[in-house]
């Protein structure tokens, strides 16, 4: 009996979920464990470990992360509502002990060991904070009397200022960008729009001039002076790499990357596959992106239509920023690129998120439209 309904779930699984996107996610998953073949191993040497050791380690995440989306992906709406409820609440507890008594990286508290675990909560926050800033703003738009836009803010508030304390300037852009263009699709007026738009100006301000490390990316981005060895690296090695690349381990600019495996290793790809394998894998993320936009559009539930914007929109974004710091386009920022980077937290928290995303947008009766409703009950009282 319970071999019968497993196979009945998959099926139906297997009916409803839109392919296309679960395609791109898998080739992502696997791009990325094959990158790291490339991408890791310089770094391993350079620090005295196994060659290999980073490419265990991402391959050792994969099969969880496999089963996180698979997992996520056979939520229903209010299901995918309610796990980001709690995780939400957990990682922002982590973030707080993080604060205390998570151990100091590069001068910030990020991370938090839980037993053999080494996690990083805020990468988890994301997208559940994206789910549950939709539900607020969908049921100010199913109720005008619901306070959602305020409830939305002072999450926002919350989330932004526990990232600041860390400090992660970095994913505090990210957050409030993506929280932005989340009040823009629901339907906020021009007014708060400037508004806010306004308080994130003068945020980006003050985070230059009381962050010096802010201030220091920022300056090295616009005169070229000061300690630019990184990405100047990164952009030899795409110039290097030219259209067809040197070819799977020929890279030798890589070789010079401190973090060739992680928020570099869209310029290792550069390298060794070329420009034309850069253009293939920024067409995936876009594709992901226009597809679940394209998706959203279709969704009679406010919920869910502003889940699936938002979700991509953040996706998207972070894939963005990582691409424009490799193309020096952007100052540098310690941003992965979604489940090409090596880091188990973030594969993990992507995988979520790609599950969530999956989820939403699996076809279901109530995402049909009047008329395609009205056809079938047509047909069955026809006996068709």
């Amino acid at each position: 009996m319970t071999t019968r309904m497993t196979g009945n779930l998959i099926a139906d699984w297997w009916r409803s979920v839109d392919r296309w996107l679960l395609a791109a996610f898998v080739i992502l998953l696997v791009g990325g464990v094959m990158l790291s073949f490339a991408a890791s191993p310089p770094v391993a040497e350079r620090i005295g470990l196994d060659p290999f050791h980073f490419v265990k380690r991402h391959a050792l995440f994969l099969i969880p992360s496999a089963m996180v989306m698979f997992g996520a992906s056979l939520l229903t709406p209010r299901g995918v509502r309610r796990a980001s409820f709690i995780i939400l609440i957990v990682s922002l507890v982590l973030m707080v002990a993080a604060l205390f008594f998570g151990a100091e990286i590069k001068g910030a508290r990020r991370w938090i060991d839980i037993g053999p675990l080494n996690i990083q909560p805020s990468e988890f926050m994301k997208p559940c904070f994206i789910v549950i800033c939709a539900w607020l703003l969908a049921e100010k738009v199913k109720r005008a009397d619901v306070p959602g836009n305020l409830y939305a803010l002072i999450l926002l508030l919350i989330v932004t200022a526990l990232l600041v304390a860390q400090p992660d300037l970095g994913q505090t852009m990210l957050v409030s960008t993506s929280w932005g263009g989340l009040v823009f699709m629901a339907g906020l007026s021009w007014l708060w729009i400037m508004v806010l738009g306004g308080v994130g100006v003068v945020g980006a301000a003050g985070a230059y001039f009381v962050f010096p490390h802010v201030a220091s990316r920022i300056n090295r981005f616009w005169t070229g002076q000061g300690d630019t060895f990184q990405t100047d690296r990164a952009k030899e090695a795409i110039l290097n790499g030219g259209w067809f690349g040197k070819g799977p381990g020929e890279g030798t600019v890589k070789r010079l990357l401190p973090d060739s495996h992680t928020d570099f290793a869209f310029s290792v790809l550069a390298e060794e596959f070329g420009i034309i394998a850069c253009i293939a894998l920024a067409a995936i993320f876009a594709f992901i992106v226009l597809r679940g936009l394209s998706v959203a559009l279709k969704q009679r539930d406010p919920f869910v239509r502003l889940a699936i914007s938002g979700l991509v929109f953040i996706f998207g974004l972070q894939s963005i920023i990582n691409m424009s710091v490799n193309l020096q386009l952007m100052p540098a920022k310690g941003m992965t690129l979604p489940f090409i980077s090596y880091g188990g937290s973030s594969m993990m928290a992507i995988a979520l998120s790609a599950g969530f995303l999956l989820a939403l947008t699996r076809k279901r009766a109530e995402n049909r439209s009047y008329t395609d409703q009205l056809v079938q009950r047509t047909m069955v009282l026809h006996g068709a």
